[in-house]
């Protein structure tokens, strides 16, 4: 009867919340955005390195040993080969065991980091100690410069010569000039006899000269007014008066092979060039010269 058959309720729970592909797009976006930020630290780990973690971290992952054989042997058994570079009979048995022999992994780039590297410390050493040997030199040159105004000073027959010794620093070196004033010559006129005081004021330059290593060079000058009775004119005087300051500087103990030149200008050099027949223009003009002193043999920075 139909009546007994028992009824049966179906209910059917709908979900809505996570659309047709529910929510498997969560989790690959999540896995999208790891990716990300991984891919963006791995960035910035590689520019924060240097150079010698990055060769560091390449030696780590390289292959610690690759095989040479072209064949198959190599194995635990080392089966025959008709290769040369497979298993070597010997034995009774006429089997041996190899071993493929181990590489070192060589990163081309490494080697040029540090030769490049090397080569920029020796750069780098260099200029460091051609700025301390020239920081040196100069002081080496203002205390020569202060050394000679003292003894001008301490010494009364030159007192009256102070305004005739001019003392500055060109790119050349310490220049020392003995100029002629008004009414006091260094020389007498015409002639490349010096005077006694020039005399007294040559060996006070040479007692200078002689604290320093460096070479020298000695230069005359005359002012633009011609010479009268001599070939030469004034590049003749202005050489000879040139060539009398070396012979005194060498009376007083300056080494011959630290003069490096004498030089005769005559007027082509006037110290006061809007008044070429300036009494100032004849001078004596003695230069120590820049100079670096030689690293000894086989020296390495």
């Amino acid at each position: 009867m139909t009546g007994d058959r028992p009824i049966v309720i179906k209910k059917v729970i709908k979900v809505t919340g996570g659309g047709h592909h529910g929510g498997a797009w969560k989790v690959a976006y999540a896995d999208f955005v790891t990716a990300m930020m991984a891919f963006f630290l791995l960035m910035w780990l590689i520019n924060m390195t240097s150079p010698e973690q990055k060769s560091g971290v390449a030696d780590y992952f390289a292959p610690a040993s690759v095989s040479e054989s072209k064949s198959g042997a190599g194995g635990v058994l080392g089966g025959k080969s008709l290769g040369d570079d497979g298993a070597k009979s010997s034995g009774a048995d006429g089997r041996k065991s190899t071993k493929p022999e181990p590489t070192t992994y060589t990163d081309p780039s490494k080697g040029s980091s540090e030769n490049d590297k090397e080569n920029s410390e020796q750069t780098i050493s260099e200029s460091a100690l051609d700025e301390a040997l020239s920081r040196r030199e100069e002081m080496a040159f203002q205390s020569a410069a202060e050394s000679l105004r003292q003894a001008m000073k301490d010494m009364p027959e030159l007192a009256e010569l102070s305004k005739s010794l001019i003392i500055d620093q060109t790119p050349e070196g310490l220049r020392i000039q003995i100029v002629d004033q008004e009414g006091l010559s260094m020389f007498e006129p015409g002639s490349i006899a010096p005077k006694p005081r020039t005399v007294s004021l040559l060996r006070a330059v040479a007692a200078i000269i002689n604290r320093l290593p460096n070479r020298i060079t000695i230069s005359g000058h005359t002012d633009s007014a011609p010479l009268q009775g001599a070939d030469g004119g004034n590049w003749d005087l202005s050489f000879g008066r040139a060539n009398s300051a070396r012979s005194i500087v060498r009376q007083n103990g300056v080494p011959a092979d630290r003069i490096f030149s004498v030089i005769g200008k005559a007027g082509s050099e006037p110290l006061y060039p809007d008044d070429p027949f300036m009494a100032g223009n004849r001078r004596i003009s003695i230069v120590l010269l820049r100079e670096s002193p030689p690293l000894p043999p086989g020296h390495r920075l």
